[in-house]
C-alpha cells in the first residue's frame, strides 16, 4: 500500500504513532500547528486520526479536498462536525465496545470515591491531621441511596449492572425505554431527578444533550444529591453545578469530564465536595492500546478497500466509494 498522507490530531500513544507511521505518511499536530499542516499538505491529506482534543470542524474538513475518512480515538465524537463530513461523503469512525467495561469499572470507583470522600480522606491523612484531630469525619453512604442513570447505552447498561450488584435501586432516563434491561425507565429527566438522590450521566455529547443537567435538575436531586459525570462536560451546566455545590443544593459531585478541557474552573478546584479526575475513564494501558489499534485498523481497512471497521451511525458505509 502506498503511504497515504494523513493528519494525526492530538498526541496518540507511542505504539499507535509507530503503527500509523509504518503504513501512512503522518503529519502530526503535536509537531506542527494544524494551520501550517493544512496550508502545506492540505491538498494531499486523505485521512484524519484524532484524539478528539482538537475540533475537526467544518473549516478543517473544507481545507482537505481529498479527505475520505476521520478515525476518532474514543466512543464520543462530538468534537467532529459529522454533518459537514456526511455532506462530503466522508466516513467517520470511533472505537465502540472496547472500552465499555473499563469505563463502567471506573464509574463505580468514582461514585464510591465521591460518596465516601476517599480523596479527601487521603489528603486528611497525608496532611498529618489524624493524630491531632482524630478520625476522619463520617461520610455519606451508598447503602441508603437510589441511583439514576442518564443514558442506557452499552456503557450505561454495564454501569447499571455493577451498581445493582450493590443491592440499591437503579432507574434510568433515555430517549426510549429498553425492554431488555430490568431497570425502570423514567421518560422525563426532571422526574427521575426527583425520584433519586444520585445521578450518573453517561450520554453522548453534542447539541441534543447540552446542559441536560441544569440548575432545575440539580435542585431536584436535593441536599443529599450526588452527581457523577462520565459523559461529556457539555451535558452539565457547569456554572449551575458550581453554584449548587457551593450553596449545598446538592451534597457532592464526581467529575471525569469538563466543559472546556483541559481547563477546569478555579471555582471547581476550590470545592472540597467535588472529586475531579482529568478525563481518565478509559485510561489504562490495556484499554487505550486496544482503542489505538482500532483507530489504525479503521484506516488500514479503508485504504485497503475493505471499508471501515466501526463507522458511526451518521456515516454508515454502503460499500461504495471506499479508499483505494
Amino acid at each position: 500500500m502506498d503511504r497515504v498522507p494523513i493528519l494525526s490530531m492530538g498526541e496518540m500513544m507511542p505504539a499507535v504513532d509507530r503503527r500509523l507511521e509504518e503504513r501512512f505518511l503522518v503529519h502530526r499536530s503535536s509537531a506542527r500547528p494544524i494551520p501550517e499542516i493544512l496550508a502545506e499538505h492540505g491538498q494531499a491529506i486523505r485521512a484524519i486520526a484524532t484524539r478528539g482534543r482538537e475540533r475537526t470542524d467544518a473549516a478543517v474538513i473544507a481545507a482537505l479536498p481529498r479527505l475520505e475518512i476521520i478515525a476518532n480515538f474514543g466512543v464520543g465524537y462530538d468534537s467532529i462536525d459529522v454533518a459537514a463530513a456526511r455532506a462530503r461523503g466522508i466516513l467517520v469512525t470511533n472505537t465502540p465496545r472496547v472500552l465499555d467495561d473499563e469505563v463502567a469499572d471506573f464509574t463505580v470507583g468514582l461514585l464510591l470515591a465521591t460518596i465516601r470522600q476517599l480523596p479527601q480522606a487521603d489528603r486528611y491523612l497525608r496532611a498529618g491531621r489524624w493524630p491531632g484531630e482524630g478520625p476522619f469525619p463520617l461520610t455519606a453512604t451508598l447503602r441508603d441511596r437510589t441511583v439514576g442513570l442518564l443514558g442506557m447505552g452499552r456503557i450505561g447498561e454495564r454501569i447499571a449492572r455493577r451498581i445493582a450488584a450493590f443491592d440499591v435501586p437503579v432507574l434510568y432516563h433515555a430517549r426510549r425505554p429498553r425492554p431488555d434491561v430490568p431497570y425502570r425507565h423514567c421518560p422525563d429527566l426532571l422526574a427521575l431527578a426527583r425520584e433519586v438522590d444520585t445521578l450518573v450521566a453517561i450520554v453522548p455529547g453534542g447539541a441534543a444533550t447540552r446542559h441536560l443537567v441544569n440548575a432545575e435538575v440539580l435542585s431536584a436531586l436535593g441536599p443529599r444529591g450526588i452527581l457523577v459525570n462520565v459523559a461529556r462536560g457539555s451535558v452539565v451546566d457547569e456554572a449551575a453545578l458550581v453554584a449548587a455545590l457551593q450553596a449545598g443544593t446538592i451534597l457532592a459531585a464526581g467529575l471525569d469530564v469538563f466543559a472546556d478541557e483541559p481547563r477546569v474552573p478555579q471555582a471547581l478546584l476550590d470545592l472540597e465536595n467535588a472529586v475531579l479526575i482529568p478525563h481518565a475513564g478509559s485510561g489504562t494501558h490495556h484499554t487505550r492500546t486496544i482503542m489505538g489499534n482500532l483507530v489504525v485498523e479503521n484506516l488500514v481497512s479503508w485504504f485497503e478497500g475493505r471499508g471501515p471497521v466501526t463507522p458511526v451511525p451518521e456515516t454508515p458505509w454502503t460499500g461504495r466509494g471506499e479508499g483505494s
